[in-house]
């Protein structure tokens, strides 16, 4: 688990691009769902598809990014866990 997690947080930068287009996207399918309502109903089509699209992308964006500040968590535990087991080996 703990390398699924190390691999998905390995680029953040890449994430946060994944995100970023993700919500673009949701964006852009909003517009065409509202266009469809306002005016042309077939609009709504193309919208749903980029709509499910769009969440997929940005939940992949948004995994990455948690997985990032989730592993930097696990890498400060066991440093934590090793200076504190260090710290009791001399004082015994």
């Amino acid at each position: 688990m703990r390398r699924l997690i190390y691999r998905l947080g390995a680029h953040p930068k890449r994430s946060l691009r994944f995100f970023l287009c993700g919500l673009a996207l949701f964006a852009l399918s909003v517009a065409l769902i509202a266009l469809g309502y306002f005016y042309q109903a077939w609009l709504q089509l193309p919208g749903l598809v980029i709509l499910a699209l769009a969440l997929g992308v940005a939940g992949y964006g948004y995994l990455g990014i948690f997985a990032n500040r989730f592993s930097q968590v696990l890498s400060a535990r066991d440093a934590a866990k090793a200076e504190a087991k260090k710290a009791f080996d001399e004082w015994k």
